[in-house]
């Protein structure tokens, strides 16, 4: 890649913990195999499980360590992590991985209720001679009023923390199969879907053996879309209960 970046590939994946739908066996290696297939420069991570103290002993193939540190390794010497669900045998949140190095990140909390733990992961990251582009990794609620809640968090935390001028990528699983965020995304952020600027309409990405539901995005600031992509079926079939999505992006 030229020292100066004019294109970067990014992907978002909500990873399951680790685990195939229904929980029935441990798929991070071959997740693992997948997301280094894209070829991404960053890549957005929820559900990624930061600790837990009886998986290695109940699966053998279980790897050691966070499971964001083990995909990343050899592929993305940059990464951070955001904890949002603490419970006895550990945690699990938002990770980004960078090709790039990570100039600083912050993890904000955006849960609505004790029931639900959610969280924006943001990081601001050096593209080599490039304008620092700032990436937020999100995770919202299933229930309408605490996503209403957690979007008007998000935008009010982007206001406050994130130039107005700056390249700015959000990215995750934000459950909005009815599509409202959008609008207020563009509205009030002057942000996109890449999907909808690339196809004309968000991507279906749930449930992944036969994606009917709007769940995963992709918004941008300060980039055109080049290229945006579903993955599903072949090798990616049975990892998650979610698709991965990825997007070539231009600097603008």
């Amino acid at each position: 890649m030229d020292a100066f970046v004019q294109t970067l590939k990014i992907a978002t994946y909500n990873i399951h913990k680790g685990f195939s739908h229904f929980n029935r066996r441990v798929v991070l290696h071959e997740l693992r195999d997948r997301l280094r297939e894209l070829d991404a420069d960053i890549v957005f991570l929820q559900e990624a499980q930061g600790e837990h103290a009886r998986h290695a002993g109940r699966f053998h193939n279980y790897p050691g360590g966070a499971q964001h540190e083990f995909i990343a390794e050899g592929a993305w010497p940059h990464f951070a992590y955001g904890k949002n669900c603490v419970y006895e045998a550990g945690h699990h949140g938002n990770a980004i991985l960078s090709r790039f190095p990570i100039l600083q990140s912050l993890n904000m909390d955006v849960s609505a209720h004790r029931f639900e733990s959610r969280g924006l992961l943001h990081c601001e990251i050096d593209l080599s001679g490039r304008p620092r582009v700032h990436c937020v990794c999100a995770h919202f609620g299933l229930f309408a009023k605490g996503k209403r809640a957690q979007t008007s968090a998000l935008i009010e935390y982007v206001r406050n923390e994130i130039p107005p001028d700056a390249p700015l990528i959000i990215a995750g699983d934000f459950n909005d199969w009815r599509n409202r965020m959008s609008r207020e995304m563009s509205g009030e952020l002057d942000m996109h879907d890449v999907f909808h600027l690339h196809n004309g309409s968000p991507a279906r990405s749930y449930p992944a053996a036969l994606p009917l539901l709007r769940l995963d995005r992709i918004y941008v600031r300060g980039f055109s879309v080049l290229h945006s992509d579903v993955h599903i079926g072949g090798n990616w079939q049975r990892l998650s209960d979610h698709a991965a999505l990825s997007a070539q992006l231009k600097s603008i």
